[in-house]
């Protein structure tokens, strides 16, 4: 047999390991900046550092920088040595590594200056996200062209994971990010409402499942048995929970919109495949830490199969709590409380973070050729780590069961106890105050990290090209006998495709039927276009980052109807290009509050909202009152609106400004008789223009269509 002799490229692994340490504590400070701004509004430092705008740069930090170049580690480290074969191209590994790098940087540098499209964890406008396409198909290049020269003839389960992972997150990217643009920096969905709220949660929920789940299933396939030193414990289990998981995972999008205008059908697959969902994941979970059967002694003396079996505990936890939430009356309580934030961050801080601190423990020595510098170190990190996770886990679940009580609070005359919202805000600021505790000690486990890390490099030699040699890979003249599913882990193209056939099936039974069938969205004849200052304001209100604090989505229970009125349609949404439903009240719903106030209330509470809500932590938006409304583009919105649908007269874009202005004057003119002098081209007026406008088309209408 001919044995070729090759080298491992560490130096790529050792590059993503660097930028994962770095944009991890990054990403981790800037959280801890944000919990401290929900116990307080002077930690705000608008507008750039105000928490609307900083909360997506948060999630897109840990998501896509650390996670992502956590999962890129991992990978290109593990694939090369399961397939006996460099990388593909170095060129393309480096392109890969610069160019994500790159895609990071236009995220923290448009964010915080309020360039976003508010799709959550899909905030980054159109010329990023075609960036983040290309360098994906360059890291799908190069994972395939290495799959197809390999030397080992088996696709070990940590690639099929892979696979999963490269082409979903392509189709769930492309699809969500579909877009016209009106400016470089400025664009508008091309699907609105309801509509748009499902692909969105479709791809958010999936952005948890083949972003944040399926490649660190890969590595724990990998990494865990390679730090306990014992194969994996299930072959035949990791079948069925790669197969199922991949399958169920992406019908469950919806359960993110349950009790919302979302017809109900679609709501109900979402809770159907949730459930499901309960089994492979378990599956997966019993077999990772199955693995470590018989080697519970090493886990004692092991810092880093610690962290992994932290890491697996959490990925079980919150595989669980995720179905049980996606039930109907559990989600009636839980959702737009704090109670998903805690159950978000046990996936985030327990899965991703703990397993993604064990692999750095296991790699950075042995690409140095040294050991850890501190086990000690190591140890502390560990349990203030596992502390920083309860300190911030258990306040927000009470956070959570506290507001969702006091929303619902009936007094024995049937009228809500606490009709006030901000009654709830002040009442779980002491549970705020726990969790930015919690994320100060996570923080700090991970600065002794990298100082612990830093240390092991310093006193090793790093080995950028590891010597090695395998056999050339024979051609088979006859098929071998065994376990049928070793055919398609001989033929990665093959598996490649079956994937993607798996996953667009539940896909494009739920959302081709909301963009084809009409009457999944009945209309509603009052609903009409924004005008053009109401425009303005409602991007205002989307730069802003808003959404992330107020929903307007009232759902038909009594408690809210009562609070906040008539509750949502779907006919409502439909020139709502995006759709503005959020997923977290620390604020009121703002669906019906268009003539709620007058103009002076809303222009006191954007300049300081403490005048006007008595112990409010919303930050102080008084840049609005000094900055211009630039209105160069009014033209061009109002054009690619059109053509989307939105039905404004053919020549409308030439008149957009001279509207605005007259309906700008009224404004002005009505804040001047409360004694509030204001020139009718600034922000302020737009705002006011669009919270205004909120829920007023159906207000007194006789609607006869349902939101089913």
């Amino acid at each position: 047999m001919n044995t070729e002799k090759f080298s491992y490229d560490n130096k790529i692994v050792r590059n993503f390991a660097v930028a994962t340490v770095v944009w991890g504590v990054v990403g981790m400070l800037v959280g801890l900046i944000v919990a401290l701004q929900l116990t307080s509004a002077k930690f705000n430092f608008g507008p750039i550092g105000n928490f609307g705008r900083l909360r997506p740069l948060h999630t897109n930090a840990v998501i896509f920088a650390f996670v992502g170049n956590g999962i890129f580690m991992g990978v290109y480290y593990s694939l090369q040595r399961l397939l006996k074969a460099r990388m593909f191209s170095d060129a393309l590994s480096k392109i890969h590594f610069w160019g994500w790098q790159l895609i990071i940087v236009a995220a923290a540098l448009t964010l915080p200056l309020g360039i976003t499209t508010s799709k959550e964890y899909a905030e980054l406008e159109w010329p990023i996200d075609i960036m983040i396409a290309l360098v994906w198909v360059i890291f799908g290049v190069n994972m395939f062209g290495t799959i197809i020269k390999r030397r080992e003839r088996h696709l070990y389960v940590a690639i099929w994971f892979y696979i999963a992972t490269v082409v979903t997150v392509a189709v769930l990217h492309i699809v969500n990010s579909l877009a016209l643009p009106v400016s470089l920096f400025k664009s508008y969905s091309i699907f609105a409402g309801v509509q748009d709220a499902l692909v969105q949660w479709w791809y958010g929920h999936n952005a948890v499942a083949f972003f944040l789940t399926t490649p660190y299933l890969g590595l724990m396939y990998y990494f865990v048995p390679k730090a306990a030193d014992r194969p994996v414990y299930s072959y035949k289990l990791s079948i069925i929970h790669f197969w199922a998981l991949i399958f169920l995972y992406i019908w469950a999008g919806p359960h993110h919109l349950l009790y919302s205008s979302l017809p109900d059908w679609a709501q109900s697959l979402g809770v159907v495949f949730s459930i499901m969902l309960i089994a492979p994941s378990w599956g997966g979970m019993i077999n990772g830490l199955l693995t470590l059967r018989g080697a519970w002694d090493k886990v004692r003396e092991s810092t880093v199969l610690k962290f992994m079996v932290v890491a697996v505990t959490a990925y079980g936890m919150s595989t669980f709590e995720g179905p049980m939430l996606s039930l109907k009356s559990v989600n009636a309580i839980s959702h737009f409380t704090d109670w998903i934030i805690a159950h978000v961050h046990v996936g985030g801080l327990g899965w991703n973070g703990m397993l993604t601190f064990g692999i750095l423990y296991w790699l950075i020595p042995r690409m140095y050729n040294v050991n850890i510098f501190s086990k000690k170190l190591a140890n502390f990190h560990f349990w203030i780590a596992t502390l920083g996770i309860i300190f911030y886990a258990v306040p927000l679940y009470w956070a959570g069961f506290t507001q969702s009580l006091m929303w619902k609070d009936f007094t024995s005359e049937g009228v809500l106890k606490y009709p006030n919202f901000l009654e709830t805000v002040v009442q779980i600021v002491p549970m705020y105050r726990l969790r930015a505790f919690g994320g100060s000690l996570y923080l700090i486990g991970a600065l002794v990290m990298v100082y612990n890390l830093w240390k092991t490099a310093a006193a090793g030699k790093f080995v950028a090209n590891e010597e090695t040699s395998a056999p050339a890979l024979e051609k088979l003249t006859v098929e071998p006998k065994g376990h049928w599913h070793r055919w398609i882990e001989r033929r990665p193209v093959q598996m490649l495709l079956l994937s993607l056939v798996m996953i667009l099936i539940g896909g494009m039974i739920e959302i081709i039927p909301m963009l084809t069938i009409k009457s999944n969205i009945p209309t509603i004849s009052s609903v009409k276009p924004y005008t053009p200052l109401e425009l303005q304001g409602r991007d205002i209100y989307v730069r802003e980052g808003c959404y992330t604090c107020h929903s307007q989505m009232i759902r038909p229970f009594r408690s809210e109807t009562e609070r906040y009125g008539e509750y949502s349609k779907a006919g409502e949404f439909v020139y709502d290009h995006p759709f503005q439903w959020g997923s977290k009240r620390t604020g009121p719903d703002l669906a019906r509050e268009g003539s709620k106030y007058p103009n002076s209330w809303h222009y006191n509470h954007m300049l300081d909202p403490t005048t006007m809500s008595p112990g409010s932590i919303m930050p102080a938006y008084d840049f609005l009152i000094n900055d211009d409304l630039d209105t160069s583009l009014t033209a061009a919105k109002i054009n690619v609106m059109r053509k989307l649908g939105v039905p404004y007269d053919n020549d409308f874009d030439k008149i957009a400004n001279r509207e605005l202005m007259k309906q700008a004057n009224l404004i002005t003119a009505d804040l001047a008789t409360a004694g509030i002098k204001v020139a009718p081209n600034k922000e302020i007026i737009a705002m006011i223009a669009y919270l205004q406008r909120l829920g007023i088309d159906i207000k007194g209408e006789k609607v006869s269509s349902t939101n089913n």
